[in-house]
């Protein structure tokens, strides 16, 4: 693509996304509580959601996006991981995929994949993650402002991807504001035991002129095996283990044997699972008073390995070549990855009915390659393309709203011996509006999205045209400043991905034979949540309810055959439906010493199930989390219990996940003072070694979390 042709898509690209995903209010400021003097500290877990700075005035306290939260501060210093999605699994309602230290994607109520978007800044990460678990976010956490969870009807403004909800990673590559120090620097060192990881990351802001800004950031993380509290295999695995050993001495085969004896009494570090990457960026951005926009280019390299599946295998010869040859022993697989990418922001204040005009778009070059040992294996390219324009209405009366289009384009390729999906260019076009009216205790909003996507593969000589509709109304009640209930609609569509349609090979990472289907239909389902939230200066509450009905839902199942000595997953379209809860609760019960005493919990359940087959695979059990803390200007400390169910309800050929136990303790001390910008942490997690696995990971068999993990941290602010 020439960069003529670039500038001609970008610039023709209308949309919502600054508006929508600047900083949303969570629970703490949608009911307008009052701060008091000395509470608001940005470790505080109570008050973590006061201090975001909301850019788009009309989405302040939008209760059709009520299902926000955010991880930002100290917090988000002590629970970045190498991946966005291992950062964020103690908000409520959030999982993670897991598949790997390098690779890891929120799971938002029991949805991943296709059906959550993971965004930087308000516009996709042009990245390939979407499309597999063992496929790398290109989010480096380190180097972020903060994150945001959206969930909620209000989210297929983003289009239907974000059907399950979406992850909202901010940085400042592009500025939106001059600092008024000639420098500011943000930095952030982290070392961690479980994988011996070491990283750090670094931002710098210059104002060059008093409206002109310069950007630079840069972070590197290096990590080796993940060590774990027991076995690295599940009890089933090791069974087959050592099964099949006993099989192998009874023919004579000792060599054999052995090693099936080794992998089921493999424990201490999972094999192949270190990771090494780095990324830098810089931008430059000019605030004015009439507006501002701003470019920034960055780039992210990441090499990390895939665990293995014992017994899993394959070939890619011929029958005769295999035979001829003797069966060829294939190295560990890690994926190299990297991913070039140039940003863009602008918005333009106005006259009249309108108050702003906002632009924002990004290309990207993104490329993954499998390695198998020392040979390649696959090679992924993906150039995309997409943007975000939209207008922002001035508050009339109680009417306020934004209106835009979003423009994605995709161009994918997979080449090699385990090219499993052809290559294929996706299109799509998106034109949508959110529009909010305010009388006395109530609130009524309503959003409305239409999408046109093409998706077409030359290589298959299939082109496939899908026309999704989707609507969102909510209602709310506001009792007072401290008590709002709400009930959210809403009807969605989403097209069929690229992946969904055209795959039909060997996927080695994922140690899987995928089979798309080139004529589905659109996925459509209807969607709602009730919800309630209560809030003082020392007492917050909320609880939602969500449910979702599908047709066509489309999924991979396991079908029990094999194909290429690997088993076969088949994508399927059938109705489904998604029930579930997510409560979150803090409360300040005592005030001594300067110090604050809090505790506070969360908790969240979900329910899926495929009409006439049974659960939904890889669905997150029920979750307790339950903390104590005690905080001052300058110390705080931190204990917390978090606990997972069994989770027995599982598709065929899904094994059973044991629940289990997590404990944690963290402290944070500011050695100069609050308002010096140096902040020390340390935290122990997982304290009594426990393993853990996630049913929401596709490798929670023969992947475990991480044991006992000792981090300590090092945070510059100046």
């Amino acid at each position: 693509m020439t960069m003529r042709s670039t500038l001609l898509l970008v610039s023709s690209s209308l949309s919502l996304g600054t508006a929508l995903l600047a900083p949303l209010p969570a629970l703490a400021q949608q009911t307008a509580a009052p701060v008091e003097a000395g509470d608001e500290d940005e470790g505080d877990d109570f008050h973590r959601n006061r201090g975001i700075i909301v850019t788009a005035p009309f989405v302040r306290d939008l209760s059709i996006l009520a299902g926000t939260s955010e991880l930002s501060g100290d917090d988000l210093s002590r629970e970045a991981r190498s991946q966005i999605g291992d950062s964020l699994t103690k908000l409520p309602g959030v999982s993670a995929t897991s598949f790997s230290p390098g690779a890891s994607r929120p799971v938002l109520r029991g949805f991943q994949g296709e059906r959550i978007r993971v965004l930087t800044d308000g516009i996709g990460t042009i990245d390939v993650s979407n499309t597999s678990p063992d496929h790398g976010v290109t989010v480096e956490p380190i180097i972020l402002d903060r994150i945001e969870v959206l969930r909620g009807p209000a989210v297929l403004l983003f289009g239907g991807q974000a059907v399950g909800g979406a992850v909202n990673a901010i940085d400042k590559r592009i500025p939106r504001e001059v600092p008024e120090e000639p420098f500011h620097l943000d930095a952030l060192a982290t070392y961690g035991s479980a994988a011996d990881e070491r990283s750090f990351g670094a931002s710098l802001d210059v104002p060059l002129t008093s409206k002109l800004v310069l950007h630079l950031d840069g972070s590197y993380r290096k990590s080796n095996d993940m060590r774990v509290g027991g076995f690295v295999l599940s009890p089933g695995l090791r069974a087959e283990q050592l099964e099949e050993a006993a099989e192998e001495r009874a023919e004579g085969n000792i060599e054999e044997a052995q090693e099936a004896e080794e992998l089921a009494g493999l424990r201490g570090r999972i094999p192949n699972t270190g990771t090494e990457t780095y990324s830098f960026g810089g931008g430059l951005a000019y605030i004015g008073e009439g507006g501002s926009f701003g470019v920034s280019g960055s780039y992210y390299n990441s090499l990390y390995g895939v665990p293995e599946r014992p017994g899993a295998g394959h070939h890619h010869g011929e029958e005769g070549e295999e035979e001829a040859g003797g069966e060829e022993e294939e190295g560990p697989v890690t994926i190299g990855l990297d991913q070039i990418k140039v940003d863009f922001r602008g918005e333009v204040f106005l006259p009249g009915f309108f108050e702003a005009l906002r632009l924002r778009a990004s290309y990207a070059d993104f490329k993954q390659t499998e390695f198998e040992g020392d040979e390649v294996g696959t090679v992924f390219t993906n150039e995309g393309i997409e943007s975000r324009l939209e207008l922002v209405q001035r508050d009339r009366g109680g009417w306020r709203g934004a209106s835009g289009v979003q423009y994605v384009h995709r161009d994918f390729s997979a080449v090699g011996a385990e090219a499993f999906v052809p290559p294929n260019v996706t299109d799509q076009i998106g034109f949508f509006t959110l529009q909010e009216i305010r009388s006395g205790n109530f609130e009524v909003e309503g959003a409305a999205r239409y999408d046109k996507v093409n998706v077409k593969s030359q290589v298959l000589g299939v082109e496939r045209d899908f026309n999704s509709y989707s609507f969102a109304l909510g209602a709310a009640y506001i009792a007072n400043d401290q008590l709002r209930i709400g009930v959210n609609l809403n009807r969605a569509q989403r097209a069929p991905a690229a992946e969904e349609l055209f795959s039909n090979g060997p996927h080695i990472a994922t140690q899987a034979f995928e089979i798309g289907n080139p004529d589905f239909t659109t996925e459509k389902s209807w969607g709602g949540e009730a919800y309630i939230r209560w809030s003082t200066p020392d007492v917050s509450l909320a609880l939602t309810g969500f449910y979702n009905s599908f047709d066509d839902f489309i999924i991979d199942v396991p079908t029990g055959l094999e194909e290429d000595d690997l088993p076969v997953f088949q994508f399927i379209q059938n109705d489904a439906k998604y029930y579930g809860l997510e409560a979150e609760a803090s409360v300040i019960f005592a005030r001594a010493g300067g110090f604050r005493f809090s505790a506070d919990g969360v908790a969240d359940y979900v329910h899926a199930s495929l009409d006439g087959l049974g659960p939904v695979p890889r669905i997150p059990p029920l979750r307790l989390l339950g903390g104590l803390e005690a905080q001052s200007d300058t110390v705080s400390l931190r204990a917390e219990v978090e606990w997972f169910d069994d989770q027995q309800r599982n598709a065929n050929f899904e094994t059973e996940t044991d629940g289990f136990t997590l404990v944690n303790a963290s402290a944070s001390w500011k050695p100069f003072g609050a308002s010096r910008g140096v902040t020390l942490i340390a935290s122990a997690n997982n304290i009594f070694d426990v393993v853990g696995r996630r049913a929401a990971s596709f490798t929670k068999d023969f992947a475990p979390l991480a044991g006992r993990d000792f981090r300590i941290s090092a945070k510059f602010s100046f």
